[in-house]
């Protein structure tokens, strides 16, 4: 059965998630790399100055207590241009964009982006589609311990193929903070795939679910999609809430696939935009 969630449910808890993920680094890490994020009209503005992957400068979580405008983007824009932000990505759903949304993109140089799937679906479903997920011999699935944290955040980029530059730090930051729930599959001790539930009252949202190249086809993200459906439940979660990339002609997504047969349904696609400095990039050419 399809349930369909509330795209404030779906957009503000990535907004929350990404909020805490990235804001959550101690003072001086957030200005080795330049991290700095505000809160503006209902939604988030994320910004990492040092950032070679272009990945964590975006805002979003828009258009739920506010309406979308071009005073607010133009807000937005400036909150990049003052921190010398290279690259932001502007993510708004789908129901949220105003009538004049071209005309904002022109007069601010936003360019469409990558798609991505926003997906969710009831607890008691998705504890049902997850029970058959079974991991190879010799690989174990469970929650990350305090002591763990480094070599869990050290895996994280690796499999997600990012740079390590800040996002170990607010991976192994994230791993005692409250609400969030990290967990990992093992081969012979070793982390070999990482995910976190990140649980706010009724909505649990999975994030970052990825394994090394070497390690992949073996169950590992179906195994910590189900763990961390079980754990959602003992939280007392009533949806479960996440995001992936699109599946373009002629592609094959195995997060989407994963997450599709624990359950989950297609809410929305959503178009992301982005903007870049001509300042920075005319400095860094």
């Amino acid at each position: 059965m399809t349930i369909d969630i509330p795209a404030i449910i779906l957009e503000q808890a990535e907004a929350e998630e990404m909020y805490e993920f990235e804001g959550g680094v101690p003072e001086a890490l957030r200005q080795k790399w330049g991290i700095a994020s505000t809160r503006l009209g209902g939604g988030v503005v994320l910004a990492m100055r040092d950032d070679s992957s272009d990945y964590w400068s975006k805002a979003l979580g828009f258009g739920f207590n506010e309406p979308v405008t071009l005073s607010m983007m133009e807000q937005v824009i400036a909150f990049y241009r003052e921190r010398d932000v290279r690259l932001a990505t502007i993510q708004l759903a789908p129901s949220v964009l105003p009538n004049d949304w071209p005309a904002i993109c022109e007069t601010l140089g936003l360019e469409p982006s990558e798609i991505i799937r926003k997906l969710g679906c009831d607890i008691e479903t998705a504890v049902k589609a997850s029970a058959s997920a079974t991991l190879d011999n010799g690989l174990t699935v469970g929650p990350v311990t305090p002591d763990e944290a480094a070599a869990w955040a050290d895996v994280m980029p690796r499999a997600m193929g990012m740079p390590h530059q800040g996002m170990q730090d607010m991976a192994a930051a994230s791993v005692v903070r409250a609400g969030w729930h990290p967990f990992a599959v093992r081969e012979s001790g070793s982390i070999i795939a990482t995910a976190t539930l990140r649980v706010q009252g009724e909505v649990g949202s999975l994030f970052a679910g990825c394994t090394l190249p070497e390690a992949r086809g073996r169950g590992a993200q179906s195994a910590l999609i189900a763990a961390r459906i079980r754990a959602a439940r003992d939280a007392g979660c009533r949806w479960l809430v996440v995001e992936t990339f699109d599946e373009p002609a002629g592609t094959h997504n195995s997060s989407y696939h994963n997450l599709i047969r624990s359950g989950f349904t297609l809410q929305y696609r959503r178009q992301n935009w982005i903007w870049r400095n001509p300042a920075v990039s005319a400095s860094t050419a």
